[in-house]
């Protein structure tokens, strides 16, 4: 069974257009998703097994993977709020 890719715009269907917008405007977004788009790449590889490594460290990276997704979430109900 496949796993599904996590893209930001899966995660966010309903946002898609103002991710692409912030990813643009607001640097400490675009650090956000860049570093979310590569932690969930090594996850998505080590799942597929192109990439070996023990289960502890897979773990850890999904936990920062939904750090990560936690914090964008945020930045949208931000941007959402200030009208931006």
């Amino acid at each position: 069974m496949p796993h599904s890719q996590h893209a930001l715009v899966e995660e966010f269907p309903d946002q898609a257009t103002r991710i692409q917008s912030l990813i643009h405007a607001d640097n400490d977004f675009a650090r956000s998703a860049l570093a979310y788009s590569e932690v969930n790449g090594e996850i998505l590889r080590i799942e597929a097994e192109i990439e070996a490594t023990s289960d502890e460290y897979l773990e850890t990276l999904k936990k920062k993977r939904l750090h990560l997704l936690d914090q964008i979430h945020d930045r949208l109900l931000d941007h959402e709020n200030t009208g931006t």
